[in-house]
């Protein structure tokens, strides 16, 4: 295929080409996204893992309008530009083509294309067999709309315990997805797994969550009650058998989900952002600490929170999301508390801690 036409026009002969007839309304707290998709399946899969958000119909305005289209992925003649690696990664995993304001995303692993920008959203190729990726980009197109409506995005989970907020951050390999699954335990509401976007409002900060599964490794569901249901009774067996230390470095990934962990009406998507735990701790012999810092003067401990856009961001010229800058970031998060963890990890103290602060605003 050679670009010789508008992104509109690429658009809109692929979506001629495998017509996008089947159809699901979701809701992202005040954000409406409708999706299309030339394949039945593929629509009855997102309404299953989206069945918390799912709006049957709406006569309502989307937002955002996705399609997408189970096909052989298009070819290009003209060269992408490889995205490099995040840091401590060395897997290239990306390309991508910036043309006529819009981007183009080639997977490389599994050959799936993503076009975007102009208001226009399109993922092609095989879509069934990387439906993680479909999930990812329909978040993603979720994370630029908040974005652009004066959000910060910040690399933590979130929960919510009577109706106050709670973001969780940590270092790589600190165990935020862990801990906020031990609140749970607790009672708590899940919010988000790994991305908020934080809005001020004139009482504070308000989080807004991505409708993202938790993905946990054999260490965190063996480790908690309401997730053991989610190993075969071989894997149970396997997995308990390993030491500590490998156990929590297997990169092998489950989908935890809530309803059937923590029972309905558990995930939402926006709260009140009241505190924010830095997990600054680390796997050795000591006891948790616990203290309430102010990030002017801890500043290192910021790139806990702070993330990247990334390949999947592209504003628009009305964006009004703020520079994401050091003091941008201590700007806002200045309107919540801010609590360090350190020590030894102890993720069941950790969780009543949170909570009862929640409560009592205290420690």
């Amino acid at each position: 295929m050679i670009l010789n036409k508008t992104c509109h026009e690429l658009i809109e002969n692929l979506r001629k080409e495998y017509v996008p007839e089947h159809k699901i309304h979701l809701s992202f707290g005040n954000c409406l996204i409708e999706v299309s998709a030339s394949s039945l399946k593929i629509i009855d899969k997102l309404k299953e893992y989206f069945k918390d958000f799912d709006q049957i119909s709406s006569k309502n305005h989307a937002d955002i309008i996705i399609t997408f289209h189970e096909a052989q992925a298009p070819q290009f003649e003209e060269t992408f530009e490889i995205k490099k690696p995040d840091p401590g990664k060395t897997k290239i995993k990306e390309e991508f083509l910036d043309i006529d304001e819009c981007r183009i995303v080639r997977k490389r692993l599994t050959g799936m294309i993503f076009i975007f920008g102009k208001g226009e959203h399109l993922g092609i190729g095989p879509c069934l067999d990387n439906m993680n990726q479909v999930v990812n980009f329909i978040n993603n197109r979720f994370i630029e709309w908040e974005l652009c409506r004066g959000c910060l995005l910040g690399h933590a989970a979130g929960i919510v315990w009577n109706r106050r907020g709670l973001a969780i951050a940590g270092f790589s390999g600190a165990g935020k997805s862990t801990l906020a699954l031990h609140i749970m335990n607790l009672g708590a509401t899940f919010l988000s797994n790994d991305r908020l976007m934080i809005e001020k409002n004139k009482n504070g900060l308000i989080m807004h969550g991505v409708a993202k599964l938790p993905r946990i490794n054999p260490g965190t569901i063996l480790n908690n009650p309401n997730l053991i249901s989610l190993l075969s009774k071989e894997e149970k067996e396997r997995f308990s058998i390993l030491p500590l230390k490998d156990l929590w470095e297997l990169e092998h990934k489950y989908d935890a989900p809530i309803d059937q962990c923590f029972g309905p009406n558990r995930f939402v998507l926006n709260a009140p952002m009241n505190a924010l735990a830095i997990l600054n701790w680390e796997k050795v012999d000591e006891e948790m600490t616990v203290r309430q810092v102010n990030l002017q003067e801890k500043p290192g401990l910021l790139p806990a929170f702070m993330k990247s856009t990334g390949l999947f961001f592209t504003p628009h010229n009305g964006c009004c999301m703020p520079e994401p800058s050091i003091d941008n970031y201590i700007k806002f998060l200045s309107r919540c508390s801010v609590l360090e963890f350190s020590g030894g990890i102890n993720f069941e103290k950790a969780a009543r801690t949170c909570l009862s602060f929640l409560d009592t605003g205290e420690l």
